[in-house]
């Protein structure tokens, strides 16, 4: 591990409710906005994950954390995202996607989702930025840049802010993860199961949440979280055409001025991708960036293409609000 780290393990941070779910921890990122709009990820400065920690062999030579490099112009504090239910995003063809998608809002309804691009070019579903295609690459990259794991996806040994390491203090041969070890870790990824939907306690309760669910339609919420997608043909039954209630398009979207941060390969500054809601009722902190640390403090800081939606939330009544957030509350 390391010898630059965020955590020494993935459950470190994957931890709440269970295996897979989330954590405490921020990571910190960084990137550089160009002239001409497009987002430079400081490979030469050890790219956009500004690791906090550092092994015993670095910090004896007086190094103890990566800084923001100076050629960053932004710079985002992200959350820890739950991992449940991956398996079944990536299952959903491209094509589903693609068909969502609408960046010249040519339908005129105020929302203009984008799909997000890996560095190379391929069609992103993982990650707030919608910047990874698969669960390998999602997962290779977490080995990489949160644990200082070199496998063979990311072979490249690390660098201190694009400095070569100090001598001795990375003594492994690269990479430090075989094939067989990053493929059982991605299955694990793949098959950790949703989390399941809450059942209300009572009549008055399942109706409250029935009333919730329906202004969630109305107020425009469901314009962006799709509340269920489908996945294609796939060889493992359990995730071959199945029904995904997963509340999200998997678009980029731009939120506005409450939202913006980091750059990435294919998203501007306010793009975030659409954040699956299932299991929102056991977060602690919502948003990519864990701000907000209530759903009507989440709600509150949309704006962008989901100002009209926060405007209709606004303006409804006390007891259709509450309503509301039971609905989220029970996903």
């Amino acid at each position: 591990m390391g010898p630059l780290f965020n955590e020494n393990q993935c459950s470190a941070c994957h931890t709440d409710p269970a295996s897979g779910g989330s954590g405490d921890q921020i990571v910190v990122r960084a990137a550089r906005v160009l002239a001409d709009g497009s987002c430079d990820l400081l490979e030469e400065w050890g790219r956009e994950n500004i690791r906090s920690q550092a092994t015993p062999a670095l910090r004896s030579l007086g190094i103890y954390r990566e800084e923001i490099p100076p050629e960053a112009n932004t710079v985002d504090r992200v959350a820890v995202p739950f991992l449940f239910g991956l398996g079944l995003l990536e299952a959903i063809p491209d094509s589903v996607l693609l068909g969502l998608a609408d960046p010249e809002d040519r339908n005129g309804d105020g929302i203009s989702g984008r799909v997000g691009r890996t560095r190379d070019g391929r069609l992103g579903r993982f990650g707030f930025k919608a910047d990874h295609a698969d669960l390998e690459s999602f997962t290779a990259a977490a080995f990489h840049q949160e644990m200082g794991i070199t496998n063979p996806l990311r072979p490249e040994p690390e660098r201190l802010n694009g400095r070569p390491l100090p001598e001795g203090v990375d003594p492994l041969p690269e990479p430090e993860l075989d094939h067989e070890s990053l493929a059982l870790t991605v299955d694990f990824v793949r098959f950790l199961a949703p989390l399941p939907r809450r059942t209300p306690p009572d009549t008055q309760s399942a109706r409250l949440v029935e009333r919730g669910e329906a202004l969630f339609r109305t107020i425009g919420c469901a314009s962006c979280h799709i509340p269920v997608l489908e996945t294609g043909s796939h060889p493992v039954e359990a995730l071959s055409r199945k029904r995904v209630p997963l509340y999200s398009d998997l678009l980029l979207h731009d939120l506005g001025a409450d939202v913006r941060g980091v750059c990435g390969p294919g998203a501007g500054p306010t793009e975030v991708r659409t954040p699956p809601l299932w299991g929102l009722g056991r977060r602690r902190v919502f948003l990519h960036h864990g701000r907000a640390t209530t759903l009507s403090q989440a709600i509150l800081a949309h704006g962008g293409e989901a100002d009209r939606a926060r405007r209709a939330f606004e303006a409804l009544r006390e007891l259709e609000r509450v309503a509301l957030l039971r609905f989220l509350e029970s996903l």
